[in-house]
């Protein structure tokens, strides 16, 4: 049986566990004894570790046949010291892993004016997060070809479920643009990039990028409709830029500064990816028991 190394062990990869757990030899990185506790009641080796630091990295080196990384980047700098403590610690071992899926963002291609976006496109990142992400992903790949690793980067979108939706700013009543201006934003159910994810293990290729969205096509103001309507709660109000300047935060606005549409196809014809949830309105049909 293969051995699969996760990095960041949190809500994705907690929801791939119980098809990974079948199929491979989990081990999984956690900071904290706690944290290693609950993952051996789900299967998983917990093995100590903190892209924090490095020192504490050289466990995990040529433990995995197989390695999904989740992590994401630190909360500041122009880049992303995390995979590359990782990337270091891992290439230490003899025995390297044969394949890397790293979970991405698909803000790395900035704003694109609403245009279709395939993979194929030049990364234009302009938030500094989205930098960060698009650093690890140039590291990822020039370790996977140095090294001759299968690397496959997953460019998520917004990722939503049940517990992952607008309902609290919905209930404070906070703006958004007018529908004039409005963007359009991308989404994906969790389930279904944790499907992707083990999908990706098995059938990604070399280097290889996939835009791991599903099929909506949904403005953001769309998007906060259908789920206000769903659960019963007033509608966000709508405002122009201009006004919304003044009341939001820069890091509300910089949610609103990007649009694109995700053309996920590749997930489809690739990875063999059906979707569970193929747009967010069947989802949330599906969701007004669990939550109410």
């Amino acid at each position: 049986m293969q051995r699969l190394l996760i990095i960041g062990c949190g809500d994705i990869a907690r929801r791939a566990l119980p098809w990974l757990v079948k199929h491979y030899r989990v081990y999984a990185a956690v900071r904290s004894a706690a944290r290693a506790g609950e993952l051996r009641v789900l299967g998983v080796t917990p093995l100590l570790a903190d892209l924090d630091r490095p020192r504490s990295l050289g466990r995990l080196a040529g433990i995995g046949n197989l390695v999904l990384y989740f992590a994401p980047p630190p909360d500041k700098g122009k880049r992303d010291g995390r995979t590359r403590s990782l990337l270091g610690a891992l290439a230490q071992a003899k025995i390297l892993p044969q394949r890397v899926v790293y979970i991405s963002t698909s803000g790395v291609y900035g704003d694109c004016g609403g245009e279709r976006v395939a993979e194929e496109r030049p990364l234009r990142p302009q938030t500094p997060r989205a930098r960060r992400r698009a650093d690890a992903e140039a590291r990822l790949r020039r370790f996977g070809s140095r090294a001759r690793i299968a690397v496959a980067i997953l460019r998520a979108p917004g990722i939503y479920a049940a517990d992952r939706l607008p309902l609290a700013r919905l209930r404070q009543g906070l703006p958004l643009l007018d529908p004039r201006e409005d963007i359009y934003t991308n989404h994906i159910h969790a389930d279904d990039l944790a499907a992707i994810a083990c999908r990706a293990l098995a059938r990604a290729r070399p280097g290889r990028v996939y835009n791991a969205s599903d099929d909506s096509a949904l403005r953001m103001g769309e998007y906060f409709d259908l789920v206000a309507d769903r659960f019963g709660l007033p509608r966000a109000p709508r405002l122009a830029r201009v006004e919304l300047e003044r009341r939001l935060s820069p890091a509300m606005l910089s949610f609103m500064g990007e649009s694109r549409r995700l053309a996920n196809r590749r997930i489809k014809r690739e990875l063999g990816v059906r979707l569970m949830y193929p747009d967010v309105a069947a989802a949330l049909a599906g969701m007004h028991e669990e939550i109410a």
